[in-house]
């Protein structure tokens, strides 16, 4: 868990790495990010977000959002991987404001952007953002050249550098390919909140229908003050947060 501050947290974060590998053989996996089913395509009539409220979320909320998110999709216990190299789909982040020192706790994951950085560098459409806004990586696609990495402002994707045993059929992994939060694609396509949302089952986290003027999400930002990380960049993320 790192701790950082507030004000360089919110205008700098960046990603690290580099490097190129090829993707392993022998690996079958399936291709999630097409569309839920026939009678409810993906449309970008709707809008997937997210709101996190440090003011409400504790430590241990969070602790229990990443335990849920490796229990769902089945990253965080490579035999192999050390230090930064270890996956993390979603991260405990500490944000201290210098002015105050009050310390926010918040979980930090892909951000979802409208403009997603990721997408517009990779050189195979690996990359991709659904009509509803979900960022995805298509791993028949990867070839591991690691560039939305090195794009992606939040630091939110991880490379697999080991082979990977006891796979979630959900959520194939795949050696030598990039990954990170899908926003729990599949159990949001049967209607159902992401895992690290459910697993909380309070207002600190609130999922739903960006545009959908009835929604929770959309009525608690109308009401609330919501920041996004990096706003400057104007990437519209579909990950929003209050009290930071």
């Amino acid at each position: 868990m790192k701790e950082l501050n507030r004000r360089d947290f919110i205008k700098t974060t960046t990603a690290t790495s580099a490097g190129v590998v090829t993707i392993a053989s022998g690996i079958t996996l399936t291709t999630y990010a097409a569309r839920p089913k026939e009678s409810d395509p993906v449309t970008n009539e709707k809008r997937w977000g997210m709101l996190i409220d440090t003011n409400k979320l504790t430590e241990s909320n969070i602790d229990d959002m990443v335990n849920a998110c490796q229990e769902e999709h089945g990253w965080g216990n490579e035999t192999h991987s050390t230090g930064d190299q270890k996956a993390g789909w979603i991260k405990k982040v500490k944000v201290k404001d210098k002015a105050t020192e009050r310390i926010s706790n918040l979980a930090l994951m892909c951000q979802h952007c409208e403009e997603p950085p990721c997408v517009d560098v990779c050189p195979t459409n690996a990359s991709m953002k659904r009509e509803d806004g979900i960022v995805l990586v298509d791993r028949h696609l990867c070839i591991g050249c690691r560039y939305c990495m090195m794009a992606c402002p939040y630091d939110a994707r991880s490379f697999v550098h080991e082979t990977l045993t006891d796979q979630k059929t959900h959520m194939p992994r795949g050696k030598g390919t990039v990954e990170a939060c899908t926003m729990c694609v599949h159990k949001v396509d049967k209607g159902e909140a992401p895992a690290c949302v459910a697993s909380v089952n309070s207002d600190a986290v609130v999922f739903g229908d960006l545009y959908d003027p009835t929604s929770k999400i959309n009525q608690t930002l109308k009401k609330v003050q919501s920041t996004q990380i990096r706003a400057d960049l104007n990437l519209n993320t579909g990950v929003r947060y209050s009290g930071i």
